[in-house]
């Protein structure tokens, strides 16, 4: 997993499309759902870390325009 389109691939696993409309929003329901997922044993500890590290790189992102 090296980018937004594989986070959003693994949500989409599960039949999580997350769209509304502005990115930070979407950024931090991404983070909610990934958590749910993690606390309910659906994805491992390293696909959550890396994917928690990416919408971090990408908020930070955001941040700078």
């Amino acid at each position: 997993m090296d980018s937004m389109i594989d986070v959003r691939n693994l949500l989409k696993r599960f039949g999580i499309f997350v769209y509304i409309g502005e990115q930070k929003a979407d950024l931090l329901l991404m983070e909610d759902e990934l958590q749910s997922l993690f606390e309910n044993q659906l994805i491992s500890n390293q696909e959550y870390a890396k994917a928690l590290l990416i919408i971090k790189k990408e908020k930070k992102d955001l941040e700078k325009f």
